[in-house]
């Protein structure tokens, strides 16, 4: 391939488990980078090219060391651990000179070994990477027989998910270590979060969990509706059921981009996330106590990374990154809110509005003869104790509008 990056996948053995293909690539090589470790794995006598080592941070510095080596027209081979496109170097390569000038040549990745020595189905296990990421996105993962491989960030890393385990009510969970897989000095460390013994590990490994659930942990599922336990609050809540009918409402897509305007504790926001792991979201909430709680509420229950921008909508809207779907839960009287929001999606967006007042249920209603969509009315009763009997109390009814954008009826 002219002018090709070669990408070259290594394992803990080394020159020795390389195939031919990759040999041949890296033997021809006038500049070889990579991280120390990999570098240090190859033979001076058959590999002759110059040796650079990747600086720190990495991804800023790809481009320019990129060009610099092109420019002289030197062959450029790029060393990776395992599989180069599986959480590895590849993507950033690819980004930086364009997927058509890599020449990959992968390895087994470290999951794949991991399946091997475990006995494991690597389509029914789930992957997490660690590196360079919050610990807490771990905690969406966890589900009572759930399977997990997570690609560990440094030698601390093992015990930090025992701790992370543990606070969260899952102290039953097996944990394994596999530390340098495929090499000659591979070695598996086996306990459980609750009794973990390791304070560091070896830092080339992989980890792999049985989740159990400590008995009087809440359950959380996969699906909107969490209990309303599972949120810190100070009642601006978006109840359990009610929520669940506004997430479906939303539809959210992997990668989607969602605006929770109102954010209050965060729930539309976070359960929008929790749909897929590639969800985004940025909440909007003007008073500094509960976007302080939302953030909370977003690490504990595994999407860390939802943005929340502090201050009044609309102003605070101004340079956010468009939308694919907008909630409001609060605020739909304020001038120029629902205008904004309404402006600010493509077509195709969706746009989902719930108030229990009058006032706002007007506006709502002049929005649906405008615009269409559903306007639905969502009322939740619950069995409550009336003197020696049962008898039903009934919330306060909340008025749904969503509508999609440059849909016919819009």
């Amino acid at each position: 391939m002219n002018g090709a990056i070669s990408v070259v996948g290594i394992g803990a053995d080394g020159w020795d488990g390389l195939p031919e293909n990759s040999r041949r690539a890296l033997r021809a090589a006038e500049v070889i980078i990579g991280g120390p470790r990999q570098l240090g794995l190859l033979p001076a006598d058959d590999c002759p090219g110059s040796r650079v080592a990747w600086p720190s941070p990495l991804r800023p510095a790809v481009p320019g060391l990129l060009a610099e080596h092109t420019a002289a027209g030197r062959r450029i081979a790029v060393l990776a651990s395992g599989d180069p496109s599986f959480y590895g170097i590849a993507r950033t390569l690819a980004e930086a000179a364009g997927d058509r000038r890599l020449d990959v040549h992968p390895h087994p990745s470290s999951v794949s070994y991991a399946c091997a020595r475990l006995g494991w189905p690597l389509e029914a296990v789930e992957t997490l990477s660690l590196v360079a990421r919050p610990l807490d996105a771990l905690r969406a993962a966890l589900h009572p027989g759930r399977r997990l491989l997570l690609l560990g960030e440094g030698p601390e890393t093992p015990a930090r998910v025992a701790a992370l385990l543990r606070e969260a009510g899952w102290g039953g969970t097996r944990i394994r270590v596999l530390e340098q897989l495929g090499g000659p000095a591979e070695r598996l460390l086996d306990g459980t979060a609750a009794d973990w013994p390791h304070a560091r590990a070896d830092a080339l490994h992989v980890l792999a969990l049985d989740c159990v659930r400590d008995p009087g942990t809440l359950r959380l599922g996969a699906t909107p509706g969490l209990p309303d336990e599972a949120y810190e609050h100070d009642g601006q809540l978006t109840k359990r059921y009610v929520r669940a009918a506004t997430l479906a409402a939303l539809a959210p897509a992997p990668g989607e981009l969602l605006w929770d305007v109102g954010g209050g504790s965060g729930s539309i926001g976070i359960e929008w996330m929790r749909a897929h792991r590639d969800c985004r979201a940025i909440a909007v909430e003007r008073s500094p106590e509960r976007a302080a709680r939302i953030t909370r509420n977003a690490a504990a229950l595994g999407v860390p990374a939802l943005r929340v921008v502090t201050g009044p909508a609309p102003d605070a809207l101004a340079g956010l990154p468009a939308p694919h779907a907008v909630f409001i839960g609060g605020g739909l009287t304020v001038p120029g809110l629902l205008d904004a929001c309404w402006d600010a999606l493509p077509a195709g967006g969706r746009l989902v509005a719930n108030t229990v007042t009058l006032e706002s249920e007007a506006l709502l209603a002049d929005r649906h003869r405008r615009h269409g969509g559903e306007l639905v009315r969502l009322a939740v009763s619950t069995a409550v104790p009336v003197g020696g009997f049962t008898g039903w109390r009934t919330a306060m009814p909340v008025t749904q509008w969503s509508v999609t954008k440059g849909s016919p009826e819009a």
